[in-house]
């Protein structure tokens, strides 16, 4: 092998290895972040399924960009909405109608032969 060779497989195995170091180090991160949330979860699920007037089927915390955010999905009558919420502050970030979850749990619970 030439020098460039072994160095581009160098240099490789480097990127790889930091980016997996990287995402780990991230989602242990993530993980022991909620503890610095103002909100809990509870109540970021209280304040998204009021918004819907609904229910919640899941709530995930995450630590974006732009801070750390609940990601709430709340199921009301037949539409699906995924609410975050800020795990701050308790506002409302966003909230959008998940329509691709809404048809894919009447698809999966729906049996023909029934």
């Amino acid at each position: 092998m030439n020098k460039t060779t072994k160095l581009a497989i160098l240099a490789t195995a480097i990127a790889t290895l930091g980016g997996a170091a990287y995402a780990a180090k991230s989602s242990e991160n993530d993980a022991l972040a909620i503890n610095q949330a103002k909100i809990p979860i509870a109540q970021a699920i209280s304040i998204a399924e009021k918004q819907h007037n609904g229910k919640a089927s899941q709530a995930e915390f995450e630590h974006t960009k732009q801070g750390a955010i609940y990601e709430v999905e709340v199921v009301a009558g037949a539409q699906v909405f995924d609410v975050k919420v800020d795990a701050d502050k308790g506002t409302i970030l966003s909230s959008a109608e998940d329509k691709a979850d809404r048809h894919e749990g009447r698809d999966e619970d729906h049996d023909e032969k029934d």
